[in-house]
C-alpha cells in the first residue's frame, strides 16, 4: 500500500512538473491586431494596430487555464490613409496623448468545443474598463527544429461597441458604425 502510494504521488508530482505554470509571448513577426468598421452603412475600413504586447500564461496543454494580457500602444494605429490616422489619434477618437495604451485583461477562459473557447476580460479603451467576450480558437503548437522554439497559433474574434466605451461620440450611425469587429491572428513564442 505504501508503495501504491508513493508510485502515486510521483506521478502526480510529474504531471505537475510537466505542465507548471508556462508564460508565452507574442511573436510580432507572425501576430496581427485588426479592426473593421462600417462607414456610412455601405463600405467596411479596416486598420490594426502595428505596435502591440500579448502574453499567455497556462498550466495546461490546450491552454484551457489560459490568462491572457494585451496592451496595444493606440498611437500605433494604421488605416493606410495618414489624414484618417491622424484624425483618430486626436480627440475625437482615441486621445492618443491622454490614453497612449488599450489594454486587455482575461478574467476567464470556457471551453465550447475541441481548440475553441469563450474569453471573457476586461477591456481598457479610452480611459473606461468595461467588460467583453471573445472567440478564441487554439489553433495548435510548432516546434521549429531549427532554433529549438515552440510556438503556438490562435485566433480571436469578437465584436465592440464604440458608444459603450465613449469613443467617437460625434460621429453616430450610419457615419459610423457602432459595432466595431476584432480580430487577431497571433503567435506565441514559449519563454
Amino acid at each position: 500500500m505504501k508503495k501504491t502510494i508513493l508510485l502515486f504521488a510521483a506521478i502526480v508530482f510529474t504531471a505537475n512538473t510537466l505542465f507548471a505554470q508556462t508564460t508565452w509571448k507574442s511573436d510580432k513577426m507572425h501576430s496581427k491586431l485588426t479592426f473593421t468598421i462600417t462607414h456610412l452603412s455601405i463600405s467596411d475600413v479596416d486598420g490594426l494596430f502595428k505596435d502591440f504586447d500579448a502574453t499567455i500564461v497556462s498550466n495546461k496543454p490546450d491552454f484551457s487555464d489560459a490568462k491572457i494580457t494585451l496592451v496595444a500602444q493606440t498611437a500605433s494605429i494604421n488605416t493606410e490613409v495618414d489624414k484618417r490616422d491622424a484624425h483618430l489619434k486626436s480627440a475625437d477618437f482615441f486621445e492618443v496623448d491622454k490614453f497612449p495604451t488599450m489594454n486587455f485583461t482575461s478574467t476567464g477562459i470556457t471551453k465550447v468545443a475541441p481548440n475553441k473557447y469563450l474569453l471573457k476580460g476586461n477591456l481598457t479603451l479610452h480611459g473606461v474598463t468595461k467588460p467583453v467576450a471573445m472567440n478564441l480558437v487554439y489553433r495548435g503548437n510548432f516546434t521549429n527544429p531549427q532554433t529549438n522554439t515552440t510556438s503556438a497559433g490562435f485566433q480571436l474574434t469578437g465584436e465592440l461597441k464604440r458608444s459603450e466605451f465613449n469613443f467617437g461620440q460625434k460621429f453616430t450611425a450610419p457615419v459610423l458604425s457602432d459595432e466595431v469587429q476584432i480580430k487577431a491572428n497571433g503567435e506565441f513564442i514559449k519563454s
